[in-house]
Order: structure tokens, then C-alpha cells, then sequence
């Protein structure tokens, strides 16, 4: 895992190339817990179905078979190498389609997603008012935003802070970087610049409450996500758990163009595919096509 940046007047990015993602930090990992947990949440925000849905920090494609309601899949994530993975696992399925490129500059045009999924990304954006903007401006008038955060008022930080275990005060609103690029958020904080990006707050979740390696050792992993659904009205009100996942609407009116992938250096909407690189017609951009993989990372 490795710090990039796609573009120079872009923040940099969390890059997991060449990393073995799925098998360090899921499989056989002890991560039972928190991958139901994450599932029961998105299954309960999601719109049941549509039409063309975007998993942004999609990874291997570890949540892909939530969405086999919608037409369209897209999953978008700046890693090629995870992306690669993904495909040998889903890629039969001729609704899916493998994109690379940043959370801060999508290839597609305004408006033309109905619903995006957003877990385990947002803890490693150093921009996210710059990310949400984007994701506003793909998605559709109304459209869904299911996201997740890590909940920088968590009971643990709380108790941690009031027996003075940490120097850092989890009621303070501004984000905490606790690695590089690795930040917790306040409720509070995240709301509003949620607002700002034009996003409406429908449903929100607390989530992974039993976060606790003596407890997930000792409790099965489908008690335990039962147990937080159970508690779930409660607890998204006290927003105490390590992590919190919301169901958005986009407010704000987007006029939906035409087309599908646009350029992001000229934002031209017109573009040739052949087997290896789409190519933009009017500044002459290209971007290359690795098996099947739509690389936007970057030009050729």
C-alpha cells in the first residue's frame, strides 16, 4: 500500500496496489463480524433495485453480491490490481463493469448513477468535501448515497480520553488523522459537510458496536450482528460505535447527460473505445483498457 496522487492539484490517495488486501485484512482474519455487520446495514439503507449502481473503493469485490438487484454494477476502485482480483471472481457477470479511477475525479457524466455504495473509503480521504462534491455530481437528482465513517466519538475514544489513556479529545469536530491518512470523524462534522455537498440524511446506523477481539472470539458473528440490529434504534441516536453508516439523498438538481464515460481533462462527453484505450475526441486524451479493466488513473 503505497500514497499517490492521480493528478497534481489533487489531494493525495490511499493506493493498495500490489497489496494482498483480501487475504491480510478479510480472509481468515478474524473480520467475520464486521463483514455481516457491514452487510445487514447496506442491505437495510439500499434501495432494493434500479438501474446502474456505483460501489466507489469497491476492492475485490467483497460486497458485489448485495447489488444483484440493479441492471448495472459498476465497481470503481484506484487499484488495478484489486480490481483484477474482483474480475476473476465476478467478471462472468456481464452487468458488472471494472473501473480505475479516483474518488476525486469519476470518468462519468453527471447524473447517470441511481445509487452509490461508499464503505471503508472515507476514512482515508484528506479532502472529503472535494470527494463528496463528485459523488454528487454522478449521481441522479434523488438518487441514494449509502456511506460509511469511522465515528471519531466512539465509546472507547470516550472512555480512552476521560481516563486520560489519549492525548486527543473525541468531541472535538475536526477530523483526526491518527496514521497517515487514516482519519476518524465527528458525527456532527460529517452532517454538515454532507449538507454543504448537497446530500440529505435519510437513515443513519450505528454499527460494529462489538468491535472487541475478546468478544468476537467468544460470541458468533451472526449473534453479534443481531444484536446490533436489535440495538440500531438506539444507538444511532447516541452515535457511540466505531463506525457509523448513513443513507444519503442527493438534493440538489443535476441536469443528466447524455452518454456514459466522459473526459476528465476537458469534460467532453464524446468518446472512441477499441479494444485497448478509449480515446477522447476532442483534446485527444486516451486512457488505456487492461483486459477488460477501464483504467482511468490516468492518460496514456
Amino acid at each position: 500500500m503505497s500514497t499517490q496522487s492521480n493528478k497534481t492539484d489533487r489531494p493525495p490517495i490511499i493506493d493498495y496496489e500490489g497489496s494482498q488486501y483480501r487475504t491480510d485484512f478479510w480472509e481468515g482474519k478474524g473480520r467475520e463480524y464486521e463483514d455481516a455487520t457491514e452487510r445487514y446495514a447496506i442491505k437495510d439503507l439500499l434501495p432494493s433495485s434500479g438501474g446502474i449502481l456505483m460501489e466507489a473503493g469497491a476492492g475485490f469485490g467483497r460486497l458485489a453480491p448485495l447489488y444483484n438487484s440493479y441492471q448495472k454494477i459498476l465497481l470503481v476502485d484506484y487499484s488495478l490490481s484489486l480490481l483484477q482480483e474482483a474480475q476473476q471472481i465476478w467478471g462472468k457477470d456481464k452487468r458488472i463493469m471494472f473501473v480505475a479511477a479516483s474518488v476525486y475525479d469519476f470518468p462519468f457524466v453527471d447524473g447517470l448513477i441511481d445509487s452509490i455504495v461508499m464503505v471503508r473509503v472515507m476514512h482515508h480521504l484528506h479532502q472529503p468535501s472535494l470527494a463528496l462534491s463528485e459523488l454528487a455530481r454522478v449521481l441522479k437528482t434523488d438518487g441514494a448515497f449509502i456511506v460509511e465513517y469511522a465515528n471519531k466519538r466512539n465509546l472507547k475514544a470516550i472512555l480512552r480520553y476521560w481516563s486520560r489513556q489519549q492525548d486527543w479529545s473525541p468531541f472535538e469536530y475536526q477530523p483526526y488523522e491518527f496514521v497517515h491518512l487514516n482519519f476518524d470523524f465527528h458525527p456532527t462534522w460529517m452532517t454538515e459537510n454532507l449538507l454543504q455537498s448537497g446530500f440529505s440524511i435519510d437513515k443513519e446506523l450505528a454499527i460494529s458496536n462489538f468491535r472487541i477481539e475478546a468478544v468476537k472470539r467468544r460470541i458468533p458473528a451472526s449473534t453479534l450482528t443481531q444484536l446490533d440490529a436489535l440495538l440500531a434504534p438506539l444507538n444511532s441516536k447516541l452515535k457511540l460505535s466505531p463506525s457509523v453508516m448513513l443513507r444519503c439523498k442527493k438534493m440538489v438538481e443535476t441536469h443528466n447527460m447524455s452518454g456514459f464515460f466522459r473526459c476528465s481533462i476537458c469534460g467532453n462527453t464524446k468518446l472512441l473505445e477499441n479494444d485497448v484505450a478509449i480515446l477522447c475526441q476532442e483534446c485527444g486524451s486516451q486512457w488505456r483498457i487492461v483486459d477488460g479493466i477501464y483504467d482511468f488513473r490516468s492518460t496514456m
